[in-house]
């Protein structure tokens, strides 16, 4: 019910309690400024869902909740191999890039959209946390890793907090790590065990 309230605009997240969404009514949460209307809201969320992703389709499959298209937002992209119609954040044509090592959410945004993550990066992944166990290939919530401009592997790591410790299974990668790579990934999962405040345990 909630969340259809949400769509008609009647009421809105005013902040978090842990895990729980904190409710109130969405004159109190949203500005007190006219609506903006339709197409213009609509092209406004195309260009800051292009400029997230940096490239992105043109047009896709329908998508309840969050569209994985940007319609006419950018300029047209070609890229090369993959058919189909793209569009890029022109700001961010020949600007420098400067990559690093990262862990990422299942959620994350790179992720989202698994055709174009397929399309684009080439790479196999899918939450296996609704698998039986026996048939899960890189974990229960394995994370994916970035490097550089690539996704490289996936890191099989549990939070186990009644011991207090961030036990991790294995670093499934897809293709051998330079020792530059394994550095760096090694002190991602370091700093994941310490923002978690839990102690690293790595497999024998």
């Amino acid at each position: 019910m909630l969340e259809f309230l949400v769509s008609r605009g009647e009421v809105a997240v005013a902040g978090r309690t842990g895990r729980d969404r904190l409710w109130d009514l969405a004159s109190r949460v949203y500005p007190n400024e006219p609506a903006i209307p339709p197409e213009e809201a609509r092209r406004l969320r195309d260009e800051r869902r292009l400029r997230a992703l940096g490239i992105a389709r043109s047009r896709g499959p329908e998508c309840p909740v969050e569209p994985l298209d940007v319609g006419e937002a950018g300029e047209p992209a070609v890229v090369e191999g993959i058919r189909g119609q793209w569009r890029v954040d022109p700001a961010l044509l020949g600007a420098p890039f400067a990559g690093r090592a990262a862990l990422l959410s299942p959620f994350d945004r790179l992720l989202h959209d698994r055709k174009r993550m397929n399309d684009v990066f080439e790479f196999d992944y899918y939450l296996e946390m609704y698998k039986p166990a026996t048939t899960r290939r890189w974990g229960y919530y394995a994370l994916p890793i970035l490097y550089g401009d690539r996704l490289v592997g996936k890191l099989d790591a549990r939070a186990d907090r009644k011991v207090g410790v961030l036990r991790v299974a294995a670093v499934h990668r897809d293709a051998p790590f330079s020792t530059a790579m394994t550095a760096a990934v090694d002190r991602e999962i370091k700093d994941l065990a310490r923002w978690l405040d839990l102690e690293l345990v790595l497999p024998d």
